[in-house]
């Protein structure tokens, strides 16, 4: 939390600017810049105080974990879409899933590995479940976005 005289400081503001963690301005005034995740109006209440820290903590950290980058698209799980420019893909549960798994490994993924996370299956089970679930999602995904190599396949597995 930052006082708005702190924006005068050259130094401090410099901090302000490429901090990386939750920001937020205390000011007098009502003005808001773009430096800040949220403006606390001054004067308030220690209680007033903790309690619009924890809703704006709590805001962050579910935009964050709702809306991913994945190569030039934005996965927004909320609304369970897929989106890059202006086309959006309606997903699946389990396609979520399936490419939440990808973006979590930096490596390909086995099917076995697949079957135990995203359908909790065991790795033994004969089953083509992951390949009927990831040929579905591929043609899905070259059908809105002409994208065929969005999901590889090689050798050790699948990965995006």
């Amino acid at each position: 939390m930052f006082h708005e005289n702190s924006l005068n400081n050259k130094h401090d503001n410099e901090i302000i600017v490429k901090s990386d963690c939750l920001k937020v301005c205390a000011s007098e005034n009502k003005k808001f810049t773009n430096n800040f995740d949220a403006l606390l109006v001054l004067p308030t209440s220690l209680s007033e105080i903790n309690s619009f820290l924890e809703n704006i903590s709590v805001k962050k950290i579910f935009n964050k974990n709702s809306s991913i980058v994945i190569k030039e698209y934005l996965l927004n799980k909320n609304e369970k879409k897929l989106l890059k420019n202006e086309n959006e893909l309606i997903l699946t549960e389990k396609e979520i899933q399936l490419l939440e798994l990808f973006i979590n490994n930096n490596k390909p993924i086995s099917k076995s590995e697949i079957l135990s996370s995203v359908w909790n299956y065991s790795s033994a089970a004969d089953t083509h479940t992951v390949e009927t679930h990831i040929y579905r999602l591929r043609k899905k995904i070259n059908e809105k976005f002409s994208d065929e190599n969005f999901i590889v396949n090689t050798k050790n597995g699948y990965s995006l």
